[in-house]
Order: C-alpha cells, then sequence, then structure tokens
C-alpha cells in the first residue's frame, strides 16, 4: 500500500466508528466524516495555498468542507471569505477531480458580488475551454453566482451553449437559464428562438430541460402555452422525461380552457388519451394519473383505469405503487370506476411491500360492496400487526368511511375497531379510533350503545389524558340518553378512583350530567359525588360540591331544572382566549366580574407576511385585531362623551385599509357595531417628514347609505409625521336591522411646511385634501364569529319552530370550495368541526355555521352544496335561531348576496 494511503487511513479523525455496531457481526462501520470539527477543517485549508499543490489532499480537504456546509455549519463571514480566496487558488491545478470539487464549493460559499470578480475571469476562461467537463460545470457555477450585471456581458456566451452540440454542455446552459429566469426574467426571455430549438433536440435531457425552460418563459402568456402544447403534441418529442412534462402542460391547458367540451373537438384531450398506448411506463402512468385527476365522464376515464389495472400484476414494485396510488385517489371521488379491479386489489393485500397492500386495502374499502365486508374484515385483521402507525391511521379511516356507507355492516366493522384499541399503539393511532368510533355513534343510532360500551373498556386501560377526557365528555352527553345509563357508572366511578387529577374532574362533570338527566340515579350519584369532596386535588373537590349544590337545587347557577341542564349541557359561547384576556385586563373593584361583556367573536389568527427589513407599520392600528381588542375599544370608546350613550358595543372588526402601501398618508378603518349606531375609527399617519397636518378630518359621503344619517365626528387637531391619530364619525341607523351601505371618504387638513434639522413649523397652512377609498357596510359586520363546542347537540336544542330551509342556484363557480368560501364570507359565520374544507374533487360537501346576530341572537346554519352540472353549483340552506325573523333575514341576506 503506499505510504500516503497508509497516512490517510491512519488518520485519527478516518478511523473513528460510526457509532453503530451490527449485534449480529463482528465488523464495525466506519464513517470517513465522524468527529470532524470546522476549526480542524479550515487549519487543513491553509495546504491551498502550498506551492506544490496535492491535488489528492486538497480533494479531501474540500470534501470534508463541503460536508460542513451540507449539515448546517455555519461560517463567519471572515471565515467564508479565507475559504474562498483559498480556493480560488486551487485554479491552477490540472486535476479533473480537484478542479469538479472547486465548482462545487464556489457554488456553496455563495461569494458577495465584491468576491465573485476575483472568479469570473477563471469561470469565463474555463466556459470556453476545449474541456466538455470545464464548460458544462463553469456555466453552471457561474450563473449560480453572478449578477444581472455580468450576465449581460456572458448573455452571448449562454446562447451558443444552448445550441451547442454537446447535450451536456446544452443541458446545463438551460438549467442554468431556468435559476436565472427567477431574478432576471427579461434577459431569459430573450433566449426564446435558442431554447426554442433545444426542444427540437434529439438528446433526450436537452429536450426535457428546453421544454422546462421554454414553459417558465411562457407561463404567463395563457395563449403562447396554449399555442406550444398544441404544436408539440403533434409527435415531435421523442424524450420519455419530456412527454411526461407535456402531458401535465397539456393537462393544465385543459383545466384552464373555456373550450366548449360539449361539440366534440378536444385535440389535447386525445393526445392524453393516445400517451396511454406509449411504449414507456413512465409516460402511460403521468398520462393516466392526469386523466383521473380532471373532471372527465366515466367513458373518458376507464381507458386510465383499463391501464392502470394492467400495472397491478407487474413485477415492478414501483409500478405496482404507482398504480394502486392512482387508483386510490380515484377511488376517492369515483368508486364504481375502480371496481372492476378489485380481484387485482384483492391479490395485492398480501404484497411484501406494505405501502402498496396498506393502499390495496384502503381503496378496496372504497371500492367495496355490502357482500364483502366481513370477508374484507377477516383479511384486515391478519394485516394490521404488520404495518406502522401511520399506516394503521389511513386503514381506520377507509373503514370508518365504509361503515357510514354500510350502515347496516356497523356491528362487524365496531368489533374491528374495538379489537384495534386494545392493541398496541400509539397517541395519534388510537386518536384516530375514538374518532372514528365517536363519528359512527353520532351518524348511526344502532351503533350508540355498542359503541360507547367499546369506549368505556378502552378507559379502563387508557394510557392517554386527552382521550379519557374525549371519551367522558361524549358518555356525558350520550349516555344518559341509552336504554340503561346506569352501566357506564361503574366506568365512570372507577375514572375517580384510579386516574390522574384531569381525568378525575372530567368524571365528576361527567357524574353530575347523569344525576341530571336520570332522576331514578339521581341519589347513588349524590353519593359517589360526596367521596369526591375529599380529593387531593382542588379542581375535583371545586367540581364536587357545585355540581352537588347544583342538583340538589340550591340555586348556584339557577332556580328551574332548565337552568341545570343549561349549565351542565351548553355550550360555553365566550372563546376561552377571549374570556382569559378579559380577566387579565380585569381591575378588581366594587364591581363585579362581568361576563356579558366578554367578545364572543373567534378571531381568525391571519398568516403572517414576512415583512421587508426596515420597514415599518403605516397605518395607525395593527392589522391582526388582538384577543383583548374588543375590550379596549370598549374602554376607549366609552370614555369619548359623544359615544358614551350608545351602550355596549356589539363588534368591532378588523382594520379595512383605504390607501396603498407606501402613499404619502396610510389610513385604515374599523367599523364598530352598536345597536343602533356605528362608529367608524378612521387610523391615519403621516409617511412625509417635512409636514405636519392640523384640523384632520374625514368628509363621509352617505348618499348610497340611506339608512345611515351622521349624528357626531370627532376631528383630529394635529398629526406630526410617523405617528399614528383616530378621527371618529359616529352614524345613527335602525335597531336591530343589518343596514348596508357604501360611503365614500375624503381626508381634508390644513399642511404646514417642517424644517427637518430644526423641527419648527411654518406658521401658514394650506387647506389640502385627500381621495381615500369608499368603505362598505355589509351584513357580515352584524355576525359575530362564534363556535360552538358540539354542533349537533346546539342544533337539537335550538326550536325546530325557528327553522327556514331554501334552496338557491349559485351559478357557475370555479370549484365547490369556492362557493363554500363565498357563501361562509357573506354571512360572516364561524364554521364548525373543519366543514370549511373541501375535500378534493368532492361532488357535494356539508358546512356547519354558528355565529351570534345583532340583538344577541344565536344562529346556527346547515349548508349543503352539489354540482348540479359542469360547475354548476346548487345549495340548500337551512337556519336554526333564538328568533324565526332573524332566520329570515339570514335567507334574505344570502338571496341579495
Amino acid at each position: 500500500m503506499p505510504s500516503s494511503l497508509a497516512g490517510d487511513l491512519t488518520d485519527p479523525e478516518m478511523t473513528q466508528p460510526y457509532m453503530k455496531k451490527d449485534d449480529d457481526e463482528e465488523e464495525i462501520e466506519y464513517s470517513p466524516f465522524f468527529g470532524i470539527e470546522k476549526g480542524a477543517v479550515l487549519q487543513e485549508a491553509r495546504a491551498f495555498h502550498d506551492p506544490q499543490l496535492d491535488a489528492r489532499r486538497c480533494s479531501q480537504v474540500i470534501t470534508k468542507l463541503l460536508y460542513l456546509l451540507n449539515q448546517g455549519e455555519t461560517f463567519t463571514k471572515v471565515e467564508a471569505t479565507e475559504v474562498f480566496f483559498a480556493v480560488t487558488k486551487l485554479f491552477q491545478s490540472k486535476d479533473a477531480g480537484l478542479r469538479r470539487l472547486v465548482y462545487l464549493m464556489i457554488k456553496e460559499l455563495s461569494p458577495s458580488s465584491d468576491e465573485v470578480i476575483i472568479v469570473t475571469s477563471s469561470l469565463m476562461k474555463d466556459m470556453n475551454s476545449k474541456t466538455d467537463m470545464y464548460r458544462a460545470n463553469a456555466i453552471r457555477v457561474l450563473c449560480r453566482i453572478i449578477d444581472g450585471t455580468l450576465l449581460t456581458q456572458i448573455e452571448r456566451y449562454l446562447k451558443q451553449a444552448i445550441v451547442d452540440k454537446n447535450p451536456v454542455i446544452a443541458s446545463a446552459s438551460l438549467v442554468s437559464g431556468i435559476h436565472l429566469l427567477q431574478e432576471n426574467p427579461e434577459i431569459v426571455k430573450r433566449w426564446s428562438n435558442e431554447v426554442q430549438e433545444a426542444v427540437q433536440s434529439r438528446a433526450a435531457l436537452v429536450q426535457f430541460h428546453g421544454l422546462a425552460l421554454l414553459h417558465q418563459i411562457r407561463q404567463n402568456d395563457r395563449l403562447a402555452i396554449s399555442k406550444m402544447v398544441s404544436g408539440l403534441t403533434k409527435g415531435s418529442v421523442r424524450s420519455h422525461l419530456a412527454q411526461c412534462l407535456l402531458i401535465r402542460y397539456t393537462s393544465q391547458v385543459i383545466r384552464e380552457s373555456t373550450m366548449n367540451t360539449q361539440n366534440g373537438d378536444r385535440p389535447f384531450f386525445d393526445y392524453l388519451e393516445s400517451c396511454l398506448r406509449h411504449k414507456s411506463e413512465m409516460v402511460i402512468l403521468e398520462a393516466a394519473r392526469k386523466i383521473a385527476e380532471m373532471d372527465v365522464t366515466s367513458r373518458e376515464l376507464a381507458p386510465a383505469v383499463t391501464v392502470l389495472q394492467l400495472f397491478l400484476t407487474s413485477s415492478k414494485p414501483v409500478l405496482r405503487f404507482a398504480a394502486v396510488r392512482t387508483l386510490n385517489k380515484v377511488a376517492m371521488t369515483r368508486p364504481l370506476a375502480v371496481t372492476n379491479c378489485n380481484v387485482d386489489l384483492e391479490s395485492l393485500m398480501s404484497d411484501q411491500n406494505r405501502s402498496i397492500a396498506t393502499l390495496a386495502i384502503t381503496t378496496l374499502l372504497k371500492t367495496g360492496n355490502e357482500s364483502s365486508v366481513d370477508r374484507l374484515m377477516k383479511q384486515i385483521t391478519n394485516f394490521m400487526s404488520d404495518i406502522t402507525d401511520e399506516f394503521k391511521i389511513v386503514v381506520v379511516e377507509a373503514i370508518r368511511s365504509l361503515c357510514l356507507k354500510f350502515p347496516l355492516k356497523h356491528r362487524s366493522m365496531m368489533n374491528f375497531l374495538s379489537n384495534s384499541l386494545r392493541e398496541e399503539g400509539g397517541f395519534e393511532y388510537k386518536k384516530a379510533i375514538v374518532d372514528s368510533i365517536v363519528t359512527i355513534i353520532s351518524e348511526i343510532p344502532d351503533a350508540k350503545e355498542i359503541g360507547l360500551l367499546y369506549l368505556c373498556e378502552f378507559i379502563e386501560d387508557c394510557e392517554f389524558t386527552y382521550l379519557s377526557s374525549q371519551i367522558l365528555h361524549l358518555l356525558g352527553n350520550e349516555g344518559p340518553r341509552t336504554s340503561d345509563p346506569s352501566r357506564y357508572i361503574r366506568y365512570i366511578y372507577n375514572r375517580v378512583i384510579l386516574e390522574n387529577a384531569t381525568v378525575r374532574a372530567s368524571a365528576v362533570s361527567t357524574l353530575a350530567k347523569f344525576g341530571a338527566l336520570v332522576d331514578a340515579l339521581k341519589p347513588r350519584i349524590f353519593v359517589l359525588l360526596r367521596r369526591c369532596l375529599f380529593d387531593t386535588d382542588d379542581e375535583v373537590r371545586d367540581r364536587a360540591t357545585l355540581y352537588l349544590q347544583t342538583l340538589d337545587g340550591e340555586g348556584a347557577v339557577g332556580n328551574t331544572e332548565k337552568d341545570v341542564k343549561e349549565f351542565l349541557f351548553g355550550s360555553l359561547d365566550v372563546p376561552l382566549a377571549n374570556l382569559e384576556a378579559s380577566l387579565r385586563t380585569y381591575e378588581p373593584s366594587e364591581e363585579p366580574f362581568d361576563i356579558s361583556f366578554v367578545s364572543r367573536e373567534v378571531k381568525s389568527q391571519p398568516l403572517h407576511e414576512k415583512k421587508a427589513p426596515g420597514k415599518k407599520q403605516l397605518a395607525g392600528a395593527p392589522t391582526p385585531v388582538p384577543v383583548s381588542a374588543v375590550d379596549a375599544y370598549q374602554k376607549m370608546l366609552s370614555s369619548i362623551p359623544e359615544f358614551s350613550g350608545f351602550g355596549k358595543l356589539f363588534k368591532s372588526s378588523e382594520p379595512v385599509e383605504l390607501t396603498e402601501a407606501e402613499t404619502e398618508y396610510a389610513v385604515n378603518v374599523v367599523k364598530h357595531i352598536y345597536k343602533g349606531h356605528i362608529v367608524l375609527q378612521y387610523n391615519c399617519t403621516n409617511t412625509i417628514p417635512e409636514q405636519l397636518l392640523e384640523n384632520v378630518i374625514v368628509y363621509v359621503d352617505a348618499t348610497d347609505a340611506e339608512e345611515f344619517s351622521e349624528v357626531c365626528s370627532k376631528p383630529l387637531r394635529s398629526l406630526p409625521y410617523d405617528s399614528p391619530g383616530q378621527i371618529f364619525v359616529a352614524f345613527e341607523k335602525p335597531e336591530h336591522i343589518p343596514a348596508a351601505g357604501k360611503f365614500s371618504n375624503v381626508l381634508k387638513f390644513i399642511v404646514k411646511e417642517v424644517d427637518i434639522s430644526t423641527g419648527e413649523v411654518d406658521e401658514d397652512g394650506v387647506e389640502d385634501e385627500y381621495q381615500i377609498e369608499d368603505l362598505e357596510i355589509v351584513s357580515a359586520d352584524y355576525m359575530l364569529r362564534v363556535a360552538v363546542s358540539n354542533f349537533r347537540n346546539a342544533w337539537e336544542d335550538m326550536d325546530p319552530e325557528s327553522e327556514r330551509v331554501d334552496e338557491y342556484g349559485l351559478g357557475v363557480r370555479e370549484s365547490l370550495a369556492e362557493a363554500v368560501s363565498a357563501v361562509i364570507s357573506i354571512l360572516g359565520m364561524q364554521p364548525c368541526e373543519g366543514t370549511e374544507v373541501v375535500p378534493k374533487n368532492a361532488r357535494s360537501h356539508a358546512c356547519l355555521l354558528s355565529g351570534v346576530f345583532i340583538g344577541d341572537v344565536k344562529v346556527l346554519v346547515r349548508l349543503s352544496f352539489g354540482l348540479s352540472g359542469p360547475k354548476e353549483v346548487a345549495m340548500k340552506l337551512a337556519v336554526r335561531s333564538d328568533d324565526p325573523q332573524v332566520s329570515e333575514k339570514i335567507h334574505e341576506i344570502v338571496a341579495s348576496g
């Protein structure tokens, strides 16, 4: 062995074990990078300065540096600069392997614009080298580190490289163009002729990269994309990779096209169908996948399903996986289209690849008929022990859907879920099973009692506090209404004896619910609750004391049985976050804390956009309203004499921007809604340092808002630079009526010049005005977004006589999700139980909404959406509320919206 190689292998850094030793074999695995430190590697990098470069040694040092960079190690500015300059000296070496590592190192270090100049000449020299490997890599590196100014100097070389005879060089320049397009689109767009020539190349990779770049250049021109697809689908694409890209672009054009599909002229779709007969499996799969994702007829979908069925019996695992995954997605929305594949899918249940087997089972659960349910359950039982929790969750969710589809078979599926609860598994897996059983109980009345017993058996040996509390809450709501409520008492009281404090407190509440609804059990419940008075935990003792007094009729929460049931079973209509914020700001005084003044609106959390460095907030009020904002607004407005007589503040809106960003004056408005008034709070900011604004008012024209009449306004005396101020304008409106209207706004003020250096203000001012955006008061402004914890119970508790039902045609919509979002926006209500999310490719959807209408009227809404034609959406609206007239108003709002 050469001495240099022996020296490398005996390096103490290179002989450290890789921390892992195989128990069955005595061989130890070694990692050449184990234990290396940044400081030591930087010391080794001095070898780059040697007069006689050792290419092998330098290659090892660069490899270590690249490893550190890719492991997330950060280099200081000084360290990165030193390494960069040291690496540039390696250009003098003629070793090809070392040169490739130098290219990689320069790209990873991402030098600054000052440092780029150092290597530009070397890279440009390599870019024109006779060695193709140097040329391709130099193009890639140079395009990743240069800016737009330098790019114009080398543009001619890059355009020549795109049409180079060597496919490696042409491909490198095309990939570089894809990266450069993000920062310098105008320059790259000038290469269209060369890129189009590359698309016609015989080299597969060049054609693939050329098509990708051509699509990105034209991506904002729908007509150009359509022409490109039209030309290429006639057979000029030979590369299989490029063909897959073309299939994707074709499906995109079909989706976006407004072509009338009824006239039979669909050349693009014919191209997709022709790809199903291609000789490449990759192309066939891509075409089948795209056809399956489109809104096609059963006849058009059938060929795609047929080729996927053929792949199910392939000897290649990757083809079987791709086919079964695509069929699984189809089965979610078109189960009947996949039923012909059931025999092949059943054979895949015993596939060695667990991912394929899981997808096969979940697909069968979606496509199976009622007669095959029992057989599927037996096969799945043997299969479940061999897969991970992640796959088990997928199976459980599929079984839940199947159970809702075939309710008569609920016993076998509930039995399977019960057995799964007894098996080993993590929290997410057990939670998925519990949620499935709860859903089945709520949807299938016959499954309620057996489902509750299964859950009772589970909490006897449940290690998860969250699940135990969830099940106890469900038992409290549903158990008293079963045929034999007494059978659940033992399971509940066992939790008081054996569990932690959180579960014990939940169990106490559950016992109280049984005592409130089942008179025969009340004496026994009293005995059990009295035992809880000696618990070691304060929460448990306090709950037991409260419930004993409540059930005994001592007036703790009310004087009637209805008050007791409302206390135990009613949902808290005040969000806990709002209640906490109000309690934190409450100042102890002689007046007790009044929960009726706590805002009941659920504030949605907006996605926080990244703020540009140094950019300041322009408008006077923060954009996202904090939880305690309504309390702060109430306090502020009641301190203003003109508004103190308006009564309790019902709602304050999110700030609405009335000016664009970076304008001279930034203005937004907050709408404060009262029973008979509306107060508009204009938050203004002066962004011009040389100006001082005085006597600032907002002139509001309410010509298009006939039901509103201005009663008073509160102008702003002075508005210095970058110091937010508020202007208030109040309007009177009919009480408890959702009056709507449009207001025109003009900002009027006196401008005085300011000397920035001294801060002196000119005495003379000039009157000026500034037009700002119009403001609309809409029906949604009169609705608070208030959630309910259990929509079904809340709906049943509402008076059925208040229900109003009607059907509406919503016209042509982009998708079902867009229609759902539009109706939620019009009503301004809070979606419940995640029903605002519409599954992909769904043709029907149900959405549940809750809120409080002005006048403190609780409102619940059930929406049923369906596609009645090509993108034609129909909707059924059912409303229940505390006031039948409000139910009718909700229908009026939707009809006029």
